[in-house]
This record gives structure tokens, C-alpha cells and sequence, in this order.
């Protein structure tokens, strides 16, 4: 759930993003991983954008990854294949604090290869980059701050300041959302008005998205308890073919 709400406001807002990473408001669209492979890795957090000159990866974290390293190394070069002209952006956000030296990981390297990408712990970073721009204030509550209640407050009255009320919406929720990280729902209730979140395509996207997950859910249990696939299929409303794909990955 946070890893796929940075990713949703990063697609959302990617000047905000291009600004902080690169250093320009660059307006940057989607790039699939499967215009770079027919297999592309599997990373629930990954997000590729690009514009003419640039592409920007991302990979948000809540915990290390030990595939981290080759993960940004084999993307480099799959994005060489497709665009040798194209610079590219690589950054590994932390989330969460943690005590892990893998946070601290910023190269691959076996034999003669060596790649190198960009690493930042929001916990070391200052509020002060996440409080003044719109797409970047759910972040300002995992930042070095030493009051996050004090901090998620500032980000709950910029955002109220916001005019465009889907905006609003938007950053609201994914604030709530990321600050589930660090502080208890009781205070997150406190700040945000819940009428403002349900509004948001992210609150709608993580709802549908849990409304799916039941139903595999409830399948993969029926099949199990060895229900004929017809009658799964009946009762949850799948296909046949999904169905089947479920006694492959998820029925042992």
C-alpha cells in the first residue's frame, strides 16, 4: 500500500518529482518495463518516466532489498537498449528508518561491471524540501523531523491551501496513507478530513485494489477446499482462465 501510493503521486505529479531528482519541473510520462523486456522484474514499487532527453527510475522501499543493487543495474541497461541516447536517473527511496547497512547500497558490482545509482533515506532528509511543493507533501512526515505530528499538521494546512479540490484530494490521502508509517491512525484521523480523501483517485485505486485482492482471496480458498473450478468461478464472479492461473501460482 505505501510503495504503490508514492508510485501513484509520482505518475501524478512528476514535475514536482523531476524538480526534486533532477533539479528541472519536467513534465515526464509512463514508461512501461515491458517496452524494455517481455519479462520485465518483478518490483511493486517501480516506476519508470521519461520525457525526450531523460528517464527517471524510481524504486520506493519500506525495507531493504537484497536484489536492489542488480535490480537498478539490469534496468540501466535495458533502458540503454531501448534509448542509448537517453540520460538516465536512477534513486532508491527509503521510507522507513531503518538500521540496515542495504540502505546504504549505491553500486552493483560483479567482475568487470560496476554501476552506481542514487539512494535517499527520508529520514535524513530535511521537511523543508517536501513542505513547499504540493506533489511532495506526504513525504514530510518520514523526514527528519523531530515533531511528526508538529510536521504532518504543516502538511494538513498546506494542503487544505490547495485550489484544485482533485489535487487536494489526491495529496491529502497519500499524506494520511504515508504517515500510517510513523504515527498512530487516531492523530492521521485528526487531520484529514475523510470526505476530502475518499475523493481521491488513490483512495479509490487502494479500495479497488483490496476489493480484488479479497476475491483471489475467497478463490484461492474455495480451490483448496478442492471446489470444482466452474463453481469457483460462479461465486466469485473470475473468469475461468483467471481461475486457473490461481491453482498454478497460489494452490499448492
Amino acid at each position: 500500500m505505501f510503495d504503490n501510493t508514492c508510485k501513484f503521486i509520482a505518475e501524478m505529479y512528476s514535475p514536482d518529482f523531476a524538480t526534486w531528482l533532477l533539479g528541472k519541473p519536467i513534465t515526464l510520462t509512463k514508461l512501461s518495463p515491458t517496452e524494455l523486456s517481455l519479462e520485465p522484474i518483478r518490483a511493486d514499487a517501480l516506476i519508470l518516466l521519461q520525457s525526450d532527453e531523460v528517464v527517471l527510475h524510481i524504486e520506493f522501499q519500506t525495507k531493504p532489498d537484497d536484489d536492489m543493487p542488480f535490480r537498478m543495474a539490469d534496468y540501466r541497461l535495458r533502458v540503454y537498449r531501448r534509448f542509448p541516447n537517453k540520460r538516465m536517473h536512477q534513486v532508491v527511496i527509503y521510507l522507513a528508518k531503518t538500521e540496515s547497512e542495504k540502505v546504504y547500497q549505491t553500486t552493483f558490482t560483479t567482475e568487470n561491471l560496476r554501476h552506481e545509482f542514487s539512494v535517499i533515506r527520508l529520514w535524513e532528509q530535511p521537511s523543508e524540501i517536501f513542505l513547499s511543493t504540493p506533489g511532495l507533501l506526504p513525504f514530510a512526515v518520514l523526514s527528519s523531523t523531530e515533531n511528526k505530528v508538529a510536521t504532518l499538521q504543516q502538511s494538513s494546512a498546506a494542503i487544505d491551501q490547495i485550489a484544485d479540490r482533485r489535487t487536494q484530494s489526491n495529496i491529502a490521502a497519500a499524506s494520511a496513507i504515508l504517515a500510517g508509517l510513523v504515527l498512530e491512525q487516531e492523530v492521521i484521523g485528526r487531520l484529514f478530513r475523510k470526505d476530502i480523501m475518499r475523493e481521491s483517485v488513490i483512495y479509490q485505486s487502494i479500495r479497488t485494489e483490496g476489493i480484488e485482492e479479497g476475491v483471489r482471496l475467497v478463490a484461492v480458498n474455495l480451490l483448496k477446499e478442492k471446489m470444482p473450478i466452474e463453481m469457483v468461478v460462479k461465486v466469485t464472479g473470475l473468469t475461468i482462465e483467471q481461475v486457473q492461473s490461481l491453482l498454478i501460482t497460489d494452490v499448492e
